[in-house]
């Protein structure tokens, strides 16, 4: 079995999106296979590439420039699946790059077993998505999208709890906010396919922003922090503009991210 970095790394160079994603689910079969075996596998180290490897379509384009469609219309709700399924495969590759980016720093073996969960769970999601735009006659890179998705990967590239502050804790988290009003408008559709796959998702999302939470403040308590003020201090530091309410409470709280860590950081605040 390839060490557990090596894996990542391997995810991260793979272009195709449903490729990606069978590699992917792959790799976390077999660790999934060698944990419940009582197993501890290698972890390794990795050099991952700054920039996961990307098919040629969709198009990247600034978010300003993707052109926007009414959900209330065929077109838009196809729109909304294709952003929905960019946004899933960014995930893939941003679980795998928590693994392989900071496989030099020790973490308890939950830590790896809570991130290939999740990056198992993103392949699923994007591959739902998928079904979904195929369904409708349509198909992942068969539109523009958001060329900013992996900024804050960038960003956090040399900051471990940077990253878990601004991927899980607030990107993530803002999926938990959006996703029962997508819910509602595939429902007045009728689009059954989509409704079902996305509850999947909403409810699956809310485990990865609880690892984010955990393993951030587990690293505050390693390092002797008070995790909100760091939170703060790391969100404004790498999340470019303010967090846009409204919040869904309950589902953060769920999650393991109280009222005090967000509202704030919110517009307004």
């Amino acid at each position: 079995m390839m060490p557990l970095a090596q894996m990542a790394e391997t995810v991260l160079r793979t272009a195709d999106g449903r490729e990606k994603t069978e590699v992917s689910r792959g790799f976390a079969a077999q660790w999934r296979a060698a944990r419940e075996d009582g197993s501890v596998p290698e972890i390794g180290t990795a050099t991952p590439p700054m920039h996961p490897s990307r098919p040629d379509k969709p198009e990247l384009l600034s978010p300003r420039d993707v052109p926007r469609r009414r959900p209330g219309t065929p077109e838009g709700r196809i729109a909304l699946l294709h952003a929905v399924a960019h946004i899933e495969l960014n995930a893939v590759d941003l679980h795998w790059d928590i693994i392989a980016r900071f496989s030099h720093i020790k973490m308890p073996i939950g830590y790896y077993d809570d991130w290939v969960k999740s990056a198992d769970e993103e392949s699923k999601h994007f591959n739902l998505m998928c079904d979904c735009l195929e369904a409708e006659g349509s198909f992942y890179g068969a539109l523009p999208a958001h060329a900013g998705m992996w900024r804050a990967a960038e960003d956090t590239a040399d900051d471990f709890m940077g990253r878990l502050a601004v991927v899980p804790m607030v990107l993530e988290a803002r999926g938990l906010d959006v996703t029962p009003g997508m819910i509602k408008v595939f429902k007045q559709a009728k689009a059954t396919q989509a409704v079902e796959a996305l509850e999947i998702i909403y409810a699956e999302e809310v485990h990865h922003v609880a690892y984010g939470s955990k393993w951030f403040h587990y690293l505050c308590g390693r390092d002797e922090l008070d995790p909100t003020p760091t939170f703060h201090a790391l969100v404004r530091k790498y999340f470019h503009g303010n967090l846009k309410p409204p919040f869904n409470e309950e589902k953060r709280a769920e999650a393991g991210i109280p009222p005090d860590f967000y509202w704030p950081l919110a517009e307004g605040a």
